[in-house]
């Protein structure tokens, strides 16, 4: 398959494509003219990097699990990433619980309603900080 092909079957431009090839995601099998040609199994190559991306494994960590077979998955990164998950779903849906509550809420004052001070205990203790321009 030439890179159009391939960037049109993955939904990725090719320039992603060149870049993962540089990095050793992926591997062109020759070129048809300047065109790059990859085997067709690539695309299933380019669905796991995009999994791994949108769990939040970083390009590096997915690399690590390539091989030129297919993938040797590090079932312990797995496992913390599926952790972390876990403690953002649940900061995510307190944060939700906590926004549905406010926008319900009867008090006159937020800060009178005791639900509401419960839900201001249980977000994440990190606070942004604001620009001062």
């Amino acid at each position: 398959m030439d890179i159009a092909k391939v960037a049109k079957a993955s939904g990725l431009p090719a320039s992603t494509l060149r870049y993962y090839e540089e990095i050793g995601l992926i591997q062109s099998t020759g070129r048809n003219g300047l065109r790059r040609l990859f085997h067709p199994s690539v695309i299933d190559r380019l669905a796991l990097i995009s999994l791994g991306q949108n769990a939040g494994l970083s390009l590096e960590d997915i690399g690590g699990m390539l091989t030129a077979k297919g993938a040797d998955i590090d079932r312990e990164l797995l496992l913390a990433k599926a952790d972390e998950l876990d403690k953002k779903i649940k900061e995510l849906t307190t944060m939700r619980d906590g926004l549905r509550h406010a926008a319900a809420c009867k008090a006159e004052n937020h800060f009178q309603c005791p639900k509401f001070l419960r839900l201001l205990n249980l977000a994440p203790k990190k606070r942004p900080i604001k620009n001062k321009a």
